[in-house]
C-alpha cells in the first residue's frame, strides 16, 4: 500500500510539472484565440465557404487557425458552418484546422517536445487539410451530405455564437472597450471548455508515466523493427490509442511526450496528436449532428486522412533530417522546479488570466451566455 501510495504521489507529481512547464502558454494560446474570436466575424466566413474550391478550403483552414482549440467546440462551430450552407470540405477544413493549427497547441508542443514536433504539427495540420479534401473527392456521398444537412438534433444542440463584432476594421474594434469585453468572455468561454480535458490529459499522462513500463510501448508499437514495418505500424494504430484515450486537442500533447520518450515513431506521435477528432465522445457528437452514417463516414475519412498525413510527415523530415533526439531525461525535467523563466512567466500570464476572468465577470449578461454555451460544450464531452 506504500509503495502505491508514493507511485500515485511521483503521478501526479508528473502530471503537475508537465502543468507547470507549459501554463503560461495555455493562457497565450487561449488569449490570441479570444481575440481573434473577438474582431473575425462567422457571417463572413459562412458567406464565403459555400464551395469547395481552393479559396474556400483556404479561408475556412484560416479562420479554423484563428478559433478555438477545443476539439469539441470547432465540432459545434464546423456543424454550424455546414447546415447554413458551407460545402463539406470547407467545414471539415475548419474542424481540422482549428485543433491543429493553432497557436496555443503549437507552442505547448514546443515547450515539452521541442520545435520539430510545433512545426509537425503546424505543417502536418496543412497536409491533414490537402489530403482530406482528396480523400473527400475522391469519395463525395453527395446524398448523404444533403441528409447530413438537414438532420434533426435531438434535444436541440447548441453552437458557441459569434462574439465578434460586425462592420469596422480589426483595428477599429481593438480599440473599443466592448471588444476587450468579448475577448475576456471567448477567453472565459473556452478554459470553461476545455479545462476538465487537459487536466485529464495530465492526469493520464501522469499515471501512465509512472505505472506504465516502456516496455509496454515499446512491444505495442514495435519499436526495434524495421523502418519500414515500424513507421506505417505506428501511423495505424497512433489514432486508434488516441480514440481510447478519450483526450482531445491540447490535453493529449502530455501523452504525446509520454510516447515519444517510450520509443514511438516520429510519424506515429504525430498520427497520434492528429486523432483529437476522433475520439470516441466527439464520434457521437457527429453522431447528433448529422446522423450516424454521416458520422461513420467522418470517421473514416478523418482516420484514412490521419494515417496518410503521419505517413508523409515521416518521411519528410526523416529526408530533411528534422527527426529530433529523443530526450531520455524528459520525464525527470518535468518535475524540476526553480525560479527561473518558466515561473515568472506563469506568474505573469496567471496575473493576466485573473484580469481576464474579472472583466468577463462584470458583463454578467455576456458571460451568462457564455457559460450557457460552456455547459453544453461539456455535455458534450461526457
Amino acid at each position: 500500500m506504500t509503495d502505491l501510495l508514493h507511485r500515485v504521489g511521483e503521478a501526479l507529481l508528473m502530471a503537475f510539472g508537465m502543468f507547470w512547464q507549459v501554463g503560461w502558454s495555455l493562457v497565450l494560446g487561449f488569449a490570441i484565440s479570444a481575440v481573434l474570436q473577438a474582431v473575425v466575424s462567422r457571417q463572413t466566413m459562412s458567406r464565403n465557404l459555400g464551395h469547395a474550391g481552393i479559396r474556400e478550403i483556404a479561408l475556412a483552414t484560416a479562420a479554423g487557425a484563428a478559433s478555438s482549440s477545443c476539439s469539441y467546440a470547432a465540432a459545434s462551430v464546423s456543424r454550424t458552418l455546414f447546415k447554413k450552407g458551407a460545402a463539406l470540405i470547407p467545414s471539415l477544413a475548419f474542424l481540422i484546422a482549428s485543433t491543429n493549427l493553432v497557436a496555443e497547441l503549437g507552442i505547448v508542443l514546443y515547450l515539452l517536445m521541442g520545435w520539430q514536433f510545433m512545426a509537425g504539427e503546424w505543417i502536418g495540420g496543412v497536409v491533414l487539410v490537402v489530403i482530406l479534401s482528396l480523400v473527400v473527392r475522391l469519395t463525395y456521398p453527395a446524398h448523404l451530405v444533403e441528409e447530413a444537412r438537414h438532420h434533426p438534433e435531438p434535444g436541440g444542440a447548441h453552437d458557441h455564437g459569434d462574439t465578434a463584432e460586425a462592420g469596422g476594421t480589426v483595428w477599429d474594434k481593438l480599440s473599443r472597450r466592448e471588444t476587450w469585453g468579448r475577448v475576456a468572455q471567448s477567453f472565459v468561454m473556452d478554459w470553461s471548455m476545455l479545462w476538465k480535458d487537459l487536466v485529464l490529459g495530465f492526469l493520464i499522462a501522469g499515471a501512465l508515466s509512472v505505472f506504465v513500463p516502456a516496455g509496454v510501448w515499446q512491444a505495442l508499437f514495435v519499436k526495434g523493427a524495421s523502418p519500414w514495418i515500424q513507421v506505417p505500424a505506428n501511423a495505424l494504430l497512433g489514432p486508434l490509442v488516441a480514440v481510447l484515450s478519450f483526450v482531445c486537442s491540447i490535453g493529449n500533447v502530455p501523452m504525446a511526450a509520454v510516447l515519444w520518450s517510450a520509443g514511438v515513431s516520429f510519424g506515429g506521435v504525430l498520427a497520434f496528436l492528429f486523432a483529437d477528432l476522433i475520439v470516441l465522445p466527439l464520434l457521437d457528437v457527429y453522431r447528433r449532428y448529422y446522423g450516424w452514417k454521416m458520422a461513420a463516414y467522418i470517421a473514416a475519412i478523418f482516420y484514412v486522412t490521419m494515417v496518410l498525413s503521419a505517413l508523409v510527415m515521416d518521411a519528410a523530415f526523416s529526408a530533411l533530417a528534422w527527426i529530433p533526439h529523443r530526450r531520455p531525461d524528459m520525464q525527470a525535467d518535468m518535475v524540476h522546479f526553480s525560479l527561473n523563466y518558466t515561473f515568472w512567466l506563469n506568474l505573469a500570464f496567471a496575473v493576466l488570466a485573473l484580469a481576464l476572468f474579472v472583466l468577463a465577470r462584470r458583463q454578467p449578461k455576456s458571460a451568462a451566455h457564455c457559460e450557457h454555451h460552456a455547459h453544453h460544450g461539456q455535455g458534450h464531452e461526457r
